[in-house]
């Protein structure tokens, strides 16, 4: 299986060599210098420009953030990153997830004058929120490229629907209904459980 992810027909994609050759240094510099946009990279170097998001997922991923950093604070497991940081993964994608959190073994691997650049690794848990713009099935495809790379563990969220997948290494996504409940991240982050409360829309 390709671990070329779907492309939403909302996106605009970028191809052709002027492009498609930059290498991660003039990409990086390339997003450095377009901060107002919200861009990632496939596996063939084709560049991806994304909508804004609504203030619902907005606000959701921002929640998330908050509850993943509380618990990385009160256990000390390391890092964690909202949606401004990008991993360049081992199939060459340069993907943003809403939430990621990586390990101090995966931190020790980067380089020293790569860490406040898009990151050679790719995160043990990754956290990715719908925005009114994206299609489920784009986000899912994602989701599974994320774990061909890498990822132990993933969460999907669509707050409009309340509906979240759970998405662990040789297992199919669990589809769960409902945001009164709260989803459990063990044993890749012992202890952590994402209350989806929060995110409902009231």
């Amino acid at each position: 299986m390709s671990n070329r992810p779907a492309i939403s027909e909302e996106a605009i994609v970028l191809r052709g060599p002027l492009v498609t050759g930059f290498t991660d240094e003039e990409f990086f510099q390339f997003c450095q210098d377009n901060r107002d946009l919200r861009v990632e990279r496939t596996s063939d170097h084709e560049i991806i420009f994304m909508s804004p998001a609504g203030f619902l997922s907005s606000s959701a991923s921002a929640e998330v953030v908050f509850q993943l950093k509380l618990w990385n604070k009160q256990h000390q497991l390391d890092r964690v990153g909202e949606s401004s940081a990008a991993y360049v993964l081992p199939d060459k994608a340069t993907l943003s997830p809403d939430a990621s959190w990586f390990s101090q073994a995966n931190w020790a691997r980067v380089p020293a004058e790569l860490r406040n650049k898009f990151l050679p690794i790719c995160p043990e848990f990754v956290v990715e929120v719908k925005s009114p713009s994206d299609r489920i099935s784009t986000l899912q495809a994602k989701m599974e490229q994320w774990l061909s790379n890498g990822a132990q563990l993933g969460f999907l969220l669509d707050v409009e629907t309340e509906t979240a997948w759970v998405y662990r290494v040789g297992q199919p996504a669990e589809e769960l209904h409902g945001y009164a409940r709260e989803l459990d991240a063990a044993p890749v982050l012992p202890g952590f459980r994402l209350d989806l409360q929060p995110l409902r829309e009231e």
